[in-house]
């Protein structure tokens, strides 16, 4: 008995318990898309290599296994780059599979003929190509294990076009099983207690919650620290929700207060990066005292050398830590002057936020906008937000109460993750938690970068909702009139600024064009009812385009950004 190439792959993916697989079909891999579907891998096709990219690798960090994307030679693989690099640097699991010319022609021109191998090693923790048919099941193997192993990140696994279609008799094939879970590891014992005294002996103490935390599933031991220990925490974007930002120890609101006074600094899988500002002064204080918990040993010391430092699974390293503080008994008091400096700063820029909030002004801006969000969708639902200010000021505005539920832009930056990301989240939710709505919330130049993805929502029948915060631009745009005025002064392209983008585009239409219900809005009274009805309706994908002021920005920060960062 005889099987193809194309059977082997889908054979060993299912063996490796894959269960979802985004792509773009064509020349050479099309049949291995049919062969996935044809042994119970959920198949969903794409409109860009890129958006599959990132739909794939939402998924591995959603579940813990990874997702796949499947690309055609040449072009499709580089499309796909971006998903796969994003996919490292936010440290998610991804198995991407891409054919490439078949052997007997390489070197010579062939279609879409690229070094695809040498290529994919700049992107990815694993890069193979199988040398026969007979090793493609342990070729799989070993790139889904390296995948979730350690540190995770994106393999990639390269099937030359004339593997797709051949056949090889069963006997010979190298069939291997499912691979093992990921081994746990656990800091040494003499860490955990330099990093219990360092913590106990702090004055103005704070706990960093990072997207490492919430991808190792640490949420009920890192809550039952916060409670135990009484300490102040700080979630990254993507960390939101381990400990519900509703929680009283919550400092999010008092940010650049909480990073630049501490004394004893506890990173729970977050990274001091850009994103922190690197635990460096003026953002920090040059004497700050860092615990380092990370299961990637090279991450221990950049930037700043730990006071205390704990390799190994967070939740694993985090349970240590509960059984140190089970026999110390330290509680870090409530009533310290630490404290009370928080209090007293969250409370005044949670009063200009609501000021802002509050402003009946039309056109609205993003705070009155972000306010009718809050008040209207579903408490338990799953956010993917991206844009400049869009994603900025939502990751304040709009709080998350459990784990995993935040998407956007990450470690990397990437602009365009977002239709694919609420694509991945719909796919997931519909098998594991159907009740939950995946809410999509877009500065309009973000959407711009994979709109066509809603031909995707639609005919996969995904109840996504999709807010489109509409200000005409990249950071900020022009109103109609002045628009109409300066074509006057001729071409745009010479004369346009280049953040600015069509005023009052209607990208509702573009949802509507696909069967999806789309609503235009310019007061708050059209934004509620637009989001009633979006959220009533259980079946039907919605997009609200939400025009607000194009000039309105975020609120005065202590520190300018100058970064590229709120892309």
């Amino acid at each position: 008995e005889t099987v193809s190439g194309a059977q082997l792959v889908a054979e060993a993916l299912r063996a490796q318990n894959i269960e979802y697989m985004f792509g773009i079909v064509g020349i050479p891999i099309t049949e291995i898309a049919i062969a996935a579907q044809a042994v119970g891998i959920k198949y969903i096709g794409m409109r860009n290599e890129q958006a599959a990219c990132y739909a794939a690798s939402a998924v591995g960090y959603l579940t813990g296994r990874p997702g796949v994307c499947l690309v055609v030679s040449g072009p499709g693989f580089l499309h796909a780059l971006g998903g796969m690099a994003n996919a490292n640097l936010n440290c998610w699991p991804l198995l991407v599979i891409g054919g490439s010319s078949d052997r007997n022609q390489e070197t010579m021109g062939a279609f879409q003929e690229f070094p695809q191998v040498e290529a994919g090693r700049l992107y990815n923790k694993l890069t193979v190509r199988p040398s026969s048919l007979e090793v493609i099941p342990a070729v799989i193997e070993k790139a889904v294990r390296t995948s979730i192993y350690g540190r995770p990140g994106s393999c990639y696994v390269d099937i030359p076009g004339d593997f797709v279609n051949l056949q090889v008799n069963k006997s010979s094939v190298k069939y291997v099983g499912c691979c093992l879970p990921p081994p746990l590891s656990m800091a040494e014992q003499s860490a955990v207690s330099e990093a219990a005294s360092v913590l106990a002996q702090a004055e103005q103490p704070l706990l960093v919650i990072g997207k490492g935390a919430a991808y190792s599933r640490a949420e009920n031991n890192i809550r039952k620290l916060v409670d135990l220990c009484g300490l102040p925490f700080l979630p990254t974007p993507m960390g939101k929700g381990v400990v519900p930002d509703n929680h009283p120890n919550c400092v999010a609101a008092a940010r650049s207060t909480a990073l630049q006074h501490a004394d004893v600094i506890v990173l729970l899988g977050a990274r001091l990066n850009w994103i922190l500002h690197f635990g460096l002064p003026p953002r920090f204080r040059q004497d700050v005292k860092v615990i380092q918990i990370d299961i990637c040993a090279e991450e221990l010391g950049n930037n700043v050398r730990p006071a205390a430092s704990l390799l190994g699974d967070i939740n694993t390293v985090t349970k240590q830590l509960l059984e140190e503080f089970s026999k110390r008994r330290w509680k870090y008091p409530s009533s310290s002057q630490w404290w009370k400096k928080l209090r007293e700063k969250i409370m005044s820029n949670e009063e200009k936020s609501k000021e802002l909030e509050l402003q009946n002004s039309l056109p609205m801006n993003y705070y009155t906008v972000f306010r009718h969000i809050r008040d209207l969708i579903p408490r338990d639902c799953i956010l993917v937000s991206e844009g400049a200010n869009t994603m900025d000021i939502g990751r304040t505005a709009l709080p998350n109460y459990q784990p995993r539920q935040r998407l956007d832009a990450g470690t990397f930056g990437t602009m365009g993750v977002g239709l694919g990301f609420a694509i991945a989240a719909a796919v997931v939710a519909k098998d594991r938690t159907p009740e939950k709505r995946v809410v999509c919330i877009e500065g309009d130049s973000a959407f711009g970068f994979s709109g066509m993805e809603l031909e995707t929502i639609c005919r996969y029948s995904l109840p996504i909702l999709i807010i489109v915060v509409n200000n005409n631009g990249i950071y900020t745009g022009l109103d109609a009139d002045t628009w109409s005025e300066m074509l006057k002064s001729g071409d745009p392209a010479t004369c346009a600024p280049p953040v600015s983008l069509l005023p009052n585009s209607h990208y509702e239409r573009v949802m509507s064009a696909f069967g999806g219900r789309g609503h235009f809005v310019t007061t708050p009274e059209e934004l509620q009812r637009a989001l009633r009805a979006s959220v009533a309706d259980r079946r039907a994908p919605a997009l609200v385009n939400v025009m607000i002021d194009p000039r309105s920005e975020r609120k005065k920060q202590e520190f300018p950004w100058l970064t590229r960062s709120n892309l």
